[in-house]
C-alpha cells in the first residue's frame, strides 16, 4: 500500500478522545472505571494503527473495523480485567507439575484458608498466656508427632520455599566456613536453580569431593579441615547417575559427621512424610528415614510429596533450628497466616493416617484399572463424534516435581487423533478451552492421562473434546 494511501486511512481514525464520548463506550466507563476504558481504547487503536501500517487494512476493511470498533473494546476491556492466574485442568499425568502450580490442596485445606483469611487469628498469640507468641508453634506440635524420635527432640520451622531453607540452613550452620558436598550432588534443578550458587549466596564455602559418579566416605574425611562447619548430603531427587557409581551411605556419613563433632545436613528436596512404598514408589526415601539414620538437619518442600502448600521446611535438632530460628535472615523468610493454615490442615491429615484427604496421594495410590475405567466412560460420551479417533491405550503416569525420576506409576491414557486436526493443533484447542486442559503429544496422537484429572472434571474433558470434534 502506498504512503500516501496509509496516510488517508490514518486520518480516518477517530482519536481516543473521540471514541471515548461515542456510545456505549461511555456507560463501560461507568461500570468499569475511566482508567480501564481509555487503556483498552488505546490498545485497540494502537492496534489498527499497526495493521494499517503492515498494510493489513484497506478502506473498506477499516470501515468495517470501524464499525466494530465498540465491541472491539468491550473485549479488550474483558481481557485487561480478567484474572491471568487461572484454573487448568492437568491430564499430563504428571502429578506434580511444577508449571501447573505442584500439589493441588485439600478440599478441607481450602475451608481453612477460607476461615482464617478473612478474620483475625492467633497467629502469633498465645491465648493461654495473654502474651505473643511464635508463629510456627502451629505446625511444630505436628510435626514433633510425625517426625520425633526416641533418640533425639526433633523441631520444624517453615520458610518461603525449599531454596530458602537451604539458604537459611547454610548461612546459620556454616557461614565463613566450608561446607563438604559430594561433585555427584552439586545439582540444577528447575528455574536454573543451583546448589553452588544458593551455597555461595549463604556466605558458606563449597568443598566438592569425590568425581561426578563416584565418591567415598573416604573423600569426605579427607576433606575436613579446621574450616570445615557442616557436612552436606544433597538427595537426587529429578536425575539417577547409574553405572560405574558409589556413594557414601546416609549412617556412614552420619557416623563420620559425629565422630568430628560436625552436623551432617540433607538437602531431601520432595520430602515425603510417609513410606512412599504403599504408593508403588520405591527409592524415595522419607523424612524420618533421613532422622533416623542420622541427619541432623533436613530441609524439603511442602508443595511436593507432602502435598500441601509452597513451604519451605526445615526439620532437625531441635538445638540447630533453634539457632535458625534466631536467624535474622529467618524473618525475611517465613511465611504467612494462610500458609500456616494450609500447612497445618494438611499435616492433620497426616496424623490422623487419612491419606486420601490428600490430592497427591490419592492420585498416586489410583490404580491402573481405575483410571482405565474412567477413561472408558469418557470414551463412550464420545464415541457419537466420528471425527474424533479415540484409543486407550497402557501408558506411564510420574510424580514429577522433582521426585522419584525412576518410578512410573502404569495409567491408561486416552490417546485422541482429530479429522483435520493435527495433533499440536489439537493440543492448542485444548489449551483454549474453557478452562483449559493440558494434555501432551506422542507418536501423533494427544495423550490424556485421567489420574491427574479431578473425577468432577471428566465431564468438562468429554465436553471440550466433543466441541472441538
Amino acid at each position: 500500500m502506498k504512503t500516501t494511501a496509509k496516510s488517508e486511512l490514518f486520518r480516518v481514525l477517530p482519536s481516543v478522545d473521540e471514541l471515548l464520548r461515542t456510545t456505549p463506550i461511555p456507560a463501560l466507563a461507568e461500570v468499569h472505571g475511566a482508567t480501564a476504558v481509555t487503556d483498552a481504547v488505546r490498545a485497540v487503536t494502537a492496534r489498527l494503527r499497526e495493521e494499517i501500517s503492515n498494510g493489513l487494512l484497506d478502506g473498506s476493511s477499516l470501515q468495517i473495523a470501524l464499525a466494530g470498533l465498540a465491541g472491539a473494546v468491550e473485549v479488550q476491556l474483558r481481557k485487561s480485567l480478567s484474572h491471568s492466574l487461572r484454573p487448568v485442568i492437568n491430564a499430563t499425568g504428571v502429578i506434580l507439575h511444577t508449571n501447573l502450580g505442584r500439589a493441588p490442596l485439600a478440599a478441607a485445606v481450602l475451608d481453612r484458608i477460607r476461615g482464617t483469611a478473612n478474620v483475625y487469628s492467633n497467629l502469633e498469640f498465645n491465648l493461654e498466656s495473654g502474651e505473643r507468641g511464635k508463629r510456627d508453634v502451629h505446625v511444630d506440635r505436628l510435626f514433633r508427632k510425625l517426625l520425633t524420635e526416641p533418640s533425639y527432640d526433633v523441631s520444624t520451622i517453615v520458610v518461603n520455599n525449599n531454596a530458602a531453607a537451604v539458604l537459611l540452613a547454610l548461612n546459620t550452620l556454616a557461614e565463613g566456613g566450608e561446607v563438604i558436598v559430594s561433585r555427584g550432588e552439586l545439582v540444577e534443578i528447575g528455574g536454573s536453580f543451583r546448589v553452588p550458587d544458593v551455597m555461595a549466596k549463604s556466605g558458606a564455602k563449597l568443598r566438592e569431593v569425590g568425581t561426578t559418579n563416584r565418591t567415598r566416605i573416604s573423600d569426605f574425611e579427607k576433606a575436613i579441615n579446621d574450616q570445615t562447619r557442616l557436612l552436606l548430603r544433597v538427595h537426587r531427587s529429578n536425575f539417577e547417575i547409574s553405572g560405574f557409581t558409589e556413594q557414601p551411605s546416609i549412617p556412614e556419613l552420619a557416623e563420620l559427621a559425629q565422630r568430628r563433632n560436625l552436623p551432617l545436613m540433607e538437602d531431601l528436596g520432595s520430602g515425603a512424610l510417609v513410606d512412599l512404598r504403599n504408593f508403588g514408589l520405591r527409592d524415595e526415601p522419607s523424612v524420618l528415614d533421613s532422622l533416623r539414620a542420622g541427619v541432623d538437619v533436613v530441609t524439603y518442600s511442602g508443595d511436593k510429596l507432602l502435598g500441601g502448600p509452597q513451604a519451605g521446611l526445615l526439620s532437625g535438632r531441635s538445638n540447630l533450628i533453634a539457632c535458625m530460628r534466631s536467624n535474622s535472615l529467618f524473618r525475611a523468610l517465613r511465611v504467612d497466616k494462610l500458609t500456616y493454615a494450609a500447612l497445618e490442615t494438611t499435616l492433620l491429615a497426616y496424623v490422623k493416617r487419612d491419606f486420601q484427604a490428600i490430592p497427591t496421594l490419592k492420585m498416586m495410590s489410583l490404580s491402573q484399572a481405575e483410571v482405565g475405567k474412567r477413561a472408558e466412560a469418557l470414551a463412550e460420551k464420545l464415541y457419537s463424534d466420528r471425527k474424533m479417533q479415540i484409543e486407550i491405550i497402557d501408558g506411564e503416569s510420574v510424580v514429577g516435581g522433582g521426585a522419584a525420576p525412576s518410578s512410573v506409576l502404569p495409567t491408561r491414557l486416552l490417546a485422541l487423533t482429530c479429522e483435520a486436526l493435527s495433533a499440536d493443533e489439537l493440543l492448542a484447542r485444548l489449551r483454549n478451552a474453557d478452562p483449559p486442559i493440558i494434555a501432551r503429544v506422542d507418536e501423533g496422537r494427544v495423550l490424556v492421562d485421567l489420574r491427574t484429572v479431578f473425577p468432577e472434571q471428566d465431564r468438562l474433558v468429554a465436553d471440550a473434546l466433543r466441541r472441538i470434534a
